[in-house]
């Protein structure tokens, strides 16, 4: 029988907790640990019994759902018979290079090479090295400049905090580092002038993003980041003509783009990875979560040809590459993202992300778009997103201190229901595993719907309505 209350007490005062309010949590104001003892499916137990739909797959990650024993298994075989190997001076194991040929044939773009890490933030880490790496190799040593997005998310480590364009990532923490530069949101909702189309919104995006480069001086500007879909800065699909208008100007400039797909790879939004949905050709890739499905961490640095072709070229002038982590390419973390892809393409479910997710876009427009404090409800795939205002018609917001998201997030998962309250905004995203079905979604929506109308007459209540 499981000690909950040991268990807490050990927790509160030995683990440094990501995103949580220290003394709140160490003097117990904020409540016990929530202990989380199994999972299958969409849904997760803790260990008081209690049961929640998992409306956000872990961190985006659990797209397979929790429980395949199909992984577990995978991994238990590679540890009896390999535990561990590193990927130095060309050592490798049969799940590595399987692995590796496998995102080389199945990424955006012209994929060469794959580097391995063990989390987002440490592949754009190396996506950012490459960049400069890149650049001193074709002698064009001032060109390191990385452009990222307002809202963007990459990362927390230095180099993939900075790029990530959300302040409360850098205030305290000495970000941004110095060469790391931010361009405008593609969020037609709140970005637009009156009466602008989403394709002359996007056009003006690009030519922004052109002033920027001209005026930091295109011989300085390295590589452009982004995600295909904005993820933790709201769950935001691009306008329309985006991505042809962005890809335009950056090949203008010879500047690479690297696609960060840590959120929209493997199926998530409906295709293989969002590049491939939105007509993206990136010289390198980001991706991780999905890969494993959060089974164990994962990451990689998928390398275009064109950034490869430099480094190969150079190698008899510079020596070896020399950047690499003890655990790059881990044989039970290559052993487990096998397992997973063999889920994903064998259930086809990208294809069910497409089917079952459109089912729940509609559901979400259906029960949300008419209440009188939303004010934009979006997504693509199984994405999904709602956002929350004071007034829709003059688009005023919630004063932040009624915090109106993060009580949604409160009461839905009082409902059972895990839907994450975004860092930006008074918005309620979602992102459930994409073994979903239907009625599952169904489910879902009712719970969300359910929470919100409980705010919604406590707004009223406290007279924080117009």
């Amino acid at each position: 029988m499981i000690d909950i209350k040991t268990i807490a007490e050990r927790d509160r005062a030995s683990v440094l907790h990501p995103f949580t309010q220290l003394k709140e949590f160490a003097r117990g104001r904020s409540g016990d640990p929530t202990i989380v003892t199994g999972g299958e499916g969409i849904r997760i137990q803790d260990a008081e019994g209690r049961s929640y739909i998992d409306a956000f797959a872990g961190l985006y990650c659990v797209n397979i759902g929790y429980g395949r024993t199909e992984v577990a298994e995978a991994i238990a075989r590679q540890a009896h018979k390999l535990a561990y190997y590193h990927t130095y001076a060309a050592h490798t194991t049969e799940e590595l290079a399987t692995l590796s040929d496998r995102l080389v044939r199945m990424a955006p773009g012209k994929p060469a090479r794959v580097f391995f890490g063990l989390s987002g933030s440490d592949a754009n880490e190396t996506q950012a090295k490459l960049v400069w790496y890149y650049n001193n190799l074709r002698g064009k040593r001032e060109k390191k400049k990385i452009i990222s997005r307002e809202r963007g998310y990459h990362g927390c480590s230095v180099v993939s905090g900075s790029m990530t364009g959300m302040s409360f990532y850098h205030d305290h923490m000495d970000l941004p580092f110095p060469g790391i530069l931010h361009t405008g949101a593609p969020h037609h909702y709140w970005g637009a002038e009156a009466g602008e189309s989403e394709e002359d919104f996007s056009r003006r995006r690009a030519a922004e993003l052109e002033e920027l480069i001209l005026r930091e001086g295109p011989g300085t500007v390295g590589a452009f980041i982004a995600e295909p879909v904005l993820g933790t800065g709201g769950i935001t699909p691009p306008p329309a003509g985006y991505w042809r208008e962005i890809q335009a100007v950056l090949r203008r400039h010879d500047v690479l783009l690297i696609a960060d797909e840590v959120i929209c790879g493997f199926g998530r939004t409906g295709a293989d990875f969002g590049s491939t949905l939105y007509g993206i050709e990136p010289d390198l890739v980001t991706v991780a979560k999905g890969l494993t499905s959060g089974y164990v961490p994962l990451s990689a640095a998928i390398v275009g040809e064109r950034v490869y072709a430099v480094m190969e070229e150079a190698a008899d002038r510079v020596g070896v590459f020399s950047h690499g982590y003890t655990y790059s390419g881990h044989p039970i973390a290559a052993a487990a993202a096998n397992a997973v892809l063999d889920i994903v393409e064998g259930e086809r479910l990208g294809d069910r992300a497409r089917i079952v997710g459109s089912h729940f876009q509609k559901r979400l427009i259906e029960r949300f778009a008419q209440l009188e404090i939303v004010g934009e409800v979006r997504g693509v795939g199984l994405l999904g997103a709602i956002e929350f205002v004071a007034d829709r018609h003059t688009k005023r917001r919630f004063d932040p201190q009624l915090k109106v998201g993060a009580r949604i997030s409160k009461a839905a998962r009082d409902r059972g229901l895990i839907a994450r309250a975004m860092p930006h905004g008074d918005i309620l995203g979602f992102a459930p595993p994409l073994v979903v079905s239907e009625a599952e979604i169904d489910e879902i929506v009712e719970l969300a719907h359910g929470a919100t109308k409980q705010v919604l007459d406590e707004l009223s209540k406290e007279s924080a309505l117009s």
